[in-house]
């Protein structure tokens, strides 16, 4: 995959993770990860997430990664 393509993807992270996090703080939503107010503060505004965020908050969150990285498919993954 071209690097500007994986920019573009990367670029949109930021506003998924907010759409996750929807009504909540970002302070309650940390809390109910388990991960500081800090990093998520960091990720929405456009750091790149360690792969144990992705993972818990794809786990705690029912989130598809597939959305969560690529936009692709639903963000909510089925049960």
């Amino acid at each position: 995959m071209a690097s500007a393509a994986v920019e573009r993807l990367k670029k949109q992270l930021p506003k998924r993770l907010a759409e996750v996090r929807g009504d909540r703080s970002q302070r309650q939503f940390a809390r109910d990860l388990g991960v500081f107010q800090q990093n998520v503060n960091r990720y929405e505004s456009g750091t790149t997430p360690h792969t144990d965020f992705l993972v818990t908050l794809a786990l705690k969150e029912n989130v598809s990664l597939d959305w969560l990285l690529l936009g692709k498919g639903k963000a909510r993954r089925g049960r």
